[in-house]
């Protein structure tokens, strides 16, 4: 039987999957019959996410291939962009609340830091000055 599935690819955490058909008997990433297209998880900037050839996802489909779980889900997201919209979106924001929680962090330990400071010099300036009036008493 021939499936249509992911077969990975790229170097140690940074994958990269090509979306293949494939005899369901061979492993993973072993030989596959067709390159339909290639997936990039970690995509940035410019760089192309998500590749499908639906031509010929449509002949592998009509010749009875199965299609994988997340290769359908891919599909849907290749052919209905605002899902990708979603996604790109709720990525951003967590990584906005994300920088907003270190900022307050770094700011929280800045003011600590501020406060320590500031007691440190006023506990010397209290010290320089009970030196200062043991001289003075001194010299009298």
């Amino acid at each position: 039987m021939v499936k249509i599935r992911l077969a990975r690819g790229g170097a140690k955490k940074k994958p990269f999957y090509s979306i293949v058909a494939t005899d369901s008997r061979k492993r993973r990433d072993s030989g596959y019959i067709e390159r339909i297209g290639y997936f990039n998880p970690v995509a940035r900037g410019q760089e192309v996410r998500l590749t499908i050839e639906e031509d010929r996802l449509a002949y592998w489909a009509s010749e009875g291939a199965q299609v994988s779980d997340r290769v359908k889900q891919l599909v849907k997201e290749f052919k209905d962009p605002s899902i990708r919209e979603k996604r790109v979106a709720a990525q951003t924001s967590r990584a906005a609340a994300v920088t907003a929680k270190l900022a307050a962090e770094a700011k929280a330990k800045a003011d600590e830091e501020a406060k320590a400071e500031a007691a440190e010099a006023k506990a010397s300036a209290q010290a320089e000055a009970a030196a200062a009036t043991e001289e003075e008493a001194a010299a009298e």
